[in-house]
């Protein structure tokens, strides 16, 4: 059986990144068989093997495609200057985001068949002068519209807008826009075996604008974008009431809800998916899929961090990198 290489960033390694990586990787059968590659420093995931009190084998990359899955390791640098565990720095950020700049490389150059990003600090990245707020930023400056998406077992959800500011985000509800972003992520969602999902749009003021009493976007801008959409045979209903919209979206697997910016959909798929909630970026040549975490400087170093939404984000990305091959083939 021909198994996918699936590349693995370590994150930020002041973070739980390195933790729940080892955490995942050393507990036989909790993982899909595949060949895996980490991108990490070997000194760093060492130290933390030890600190863990985990052994965990970190061979070369030389794979035969009779294997029953592999574990590598692509060996960059470890992080230079001063940097401690549990707190952002440029030093940390530099070396995180090199871990993900090496992994997306290769995916891009059909090596990869799907990039699983440990969590990065955005505080560390712009202290090291980077000026990309996080993953999925970098990844539309190369593959403009990419799209963030969350993805669990209760609720699928996708994001207009991914960091900015409110103010920023609200700008961009205008119906030329929703009605691109509905047909791109329709599009998207096709290429990775859920062309069937129908969309759910929330709206944006109290109670969907009521009938314009609370303002005016559903009805000058939503309404109209969706219903454009419809005519071009979307799946797809709203602007619905922001307040029940997530409802129409929980347990129901053919469902995904769409939010107008970040924290509208956010709150509510944390809620009920903290745990086991995956952070899948669409519209790339390649699946990426991450923690639906931060770093948890706060825990960091500890070992209490629990691996269990980075396993669910590398059996997602298996999954949708399987169903994407099938697509293409």
């Amino acid at each position: 059986m021909i198994l996918p290489r699936l590349g693995v960033t370590c994150g930020d390694p002041a973070g739980i990144g390195p933790e729940i990586i080892l955490k995942a990787f050393s507990r036989p059968g909790l993982l899909p068989a595949a060949h895996y590659i980490l991108f990490g420093s070997r000194k760093l995931l060492e130290k933390e093997q030890r600190a863990l009190g985990i052994e965990l084998r970190l061979g070369n990359t030389a794979f035969t495609e009779n294997e029953e899955g592999s574990l590598a390791l692509r060996d960059l640098e470890e992080p230079s200057g001063s940097w401690g565990k549990g707190e952002p720095s440029a030093e940390a950020g530099r070396a995180s985001f090199r871990y993900f700049e090496k992994a997306v490389d290769e995916a891009r150059r059909g090596c990869l068949a799907a990039v699983i990003t440990a969590p990065i600090s955005k505080q560390s990245w712009h202290m090291s002068g980077l000026s990309w707020r996080g993953h999925t930023e970098y990844l539309d400056s190369l593959f403009p519209g990419a799209i963030m998406a969350f993805w669990s077992k209760r609720m699928k959800l996708a994001l207009l807008s991914h960091h900015l500011p409110l103010r920023e985000a609200l700008a961009l509800i205008k119906a030329d826009i929703l009605l691109r972003f509905f047909t791109h992520l329709q599009e998207c969602l096709k290429k990775v075996g859920q062309a069937g999902l129908e969309l759910v749009v929330a709206g944006l003021n109290p109670h969907a604008g009521e009938g314009g009493i609370l303002g005016g976007e559903e009805d000058e801008e939503i309404r109209p974008a969706v219903e454009r959409a419809q005519a071009a045979g979307l799946k797809i209903s709203g602007p619905l009431p922001p307040d029940v919209v997530f409802r129409q979206a929980l347990d129901r697997p053919g469902v995904m809800a769409v939010a107008l910016y970040h924290d509208q959909g956010l709150i509510a798929f944390k809620l009920v998916s903290f745990e086991t909630g995956v952070n899948v970026s669409l519209g790339l040549p390649f699946i990426r899929t991450s923690p639906d975490h931060g770093t948890a400087f706060d825990i960091a170093g500890t070992g209490k961090a629990d691996p269990e939404s980075l396993c669910q984000a590398i059996r997602l990305a298996r999954q949708l990198s399987a169903a994407s091959l099938q697509l293409r083939s």
